[in-house]
């Protein structure tokens, strides 16, 4: 079957070769047929090295499809189901998922050590257990998660993460009050589903800041009350909150320099949340009497900082009432072989998602 594989960290181009097959089914395993995928910047991050991933591998791990066939003891799911790919299920059964934090559950990275694709050079690992830029996938049934009918693959597929991890953010993590201002720094496409999340939860000025002209004309048209270049923020901050800082800012780059932006762009008592996905060697610091004195919090969010089966349920409530709008933010799609023009237009900021249609 055809699949994208990176070869070596660090490479910035992926190969579409043919000979690619999935392997692992069995017990407890599904095998999926891949219908779309969404290109995330996990994916990049994935590739560049910032997060960490054994290679060879096949990035993807935002992908919808149908179930080809289920392993022995599969309850709830049969061929010809629709399903979106989870890439971090919970087992139910550890401290996390016993505390109701679902999303800390570690199962799903333990399973990312463990290859699932295999060609005849060798073993070939999927992106963070799943590896969606392909034509099909083994994965653990707890990764596939039935959607209904009325749900396209490429809106299903960017519930899978970047959705649920942007809606989420505002929504659970931070859970932003109504009338109160927040600014978004990063405005792709989890920072698009965030600032629509905050215009859920109904806060009053809701600034986007990015560097790229496109994005910050986007996120106007999803719900931000202004957009404003890196450079502009701070005289925002003044003009918007008389130079206090904002109630809410959320960091979704995953960089320690955005970060420390955010932290001096939030109020006194202000939350800073903190969603983008970051390098292990980038540290962001503060200082002990700044920590106290200014009681900002600093509230991390992981997958969208909730259960992850309600947040999609969530997510498709409100796409189907007219609340969010899921259809605008795929400005590009491509087939497998567009993947690298795809890769190019995420790191020039030109696409929010781009959906790969398989």
């Amino acid at each position: 079957m055809r699949a994208a594989v990176l070869h070596e960290i660090g490479q910035e181009k992926l190969e579409v070769l043919d000979d690619v097959e999935a392997v692992g089914f069995g017990p407890g395993k599904v095998k999926l047929r891949i219908r779309a995928t969404g290109l995330c910047h996990s994916d990049v991050s994935a590739m560049s090295g910032v997060l960490p991933q054994p290679a060879p591998f096949i990035p993807g791990h935002e992908g919808a499809g149908e179930v080809v066939d289920v392993g022995d003891g599969v309850t709830g799911l049969s061929a010809g189901d629709r399903v979106l790919v989870c890439w971090l299920p919970a087992c139910g059964e550890c401290p996390s998922c016993k505390r109701g934090q679902t999303q800390l559950c570690l199962a799903g990275f333990i399973n990312a050590g463990t290859p699932n694709f295999k060609r005849p050079g060798g073993d070939v690992f999927g992106f963070a257990g799943t590896g969606t830029f392909t034509e099909e996938v083994v994965v653990g049934a707890g990764c596939a998660v039935p959607i209904p009918d009325d749900v396209p693959f490429e809106i299903a597929a960017l519930i899978g993460c970047g959705v649920t991890t942007g809606l989420g953010a505002a929504i659970n993590t931070a859970q932003v009050e109504a009338g109160s201002s927040v600014a978004v720094i990063g405005c792709g496409g989890v920072g698009i589903s965030t600032i629509q999340g905050a215009r859920v939860r109904g806060a009053a000025q809701i600034v986007a800041v990015d560097p790229v002209a496109s994005r910050r004309e986007a996120a106007l048209r999803f719900g931000a009350t202004e957009a404003v270049a890196p450079d502009e923020l701070a005289d925002a901050k003044q003009r918007i909150t008389g130079g206090e800082g904002f109630d809410y800012v959320f960091e979704v780059v995953g960089k320690s320099a955005t970060a420390r932006t955010a932290y001096e762009t939030t109020r006194r008592g202000g939350t800073l949340c903190v969603v983008g996905a970051g390098a292990m060697d980038d540290t962001f610091q503060v200082n002990m009497f700044e920590l106290f004195f200014d009681e900002k919090r600093i509230l991390p969010s992981m997958y969208g900082g909730g259960d992850v089966l309600r947040s999609y349920e969530r997510a498709i409530a409100l796409w189907r009432a007219g609340r969010i709008d899921l259809e605008s933010m795929i400005t590009h799609r491509v087939r497998l072989d567009g993947i690298n023009d795809a890769l190019d237009q995420m790191r020039t900021g030109e696409a929010l998602r781009t959906c790969i249609e398989l």
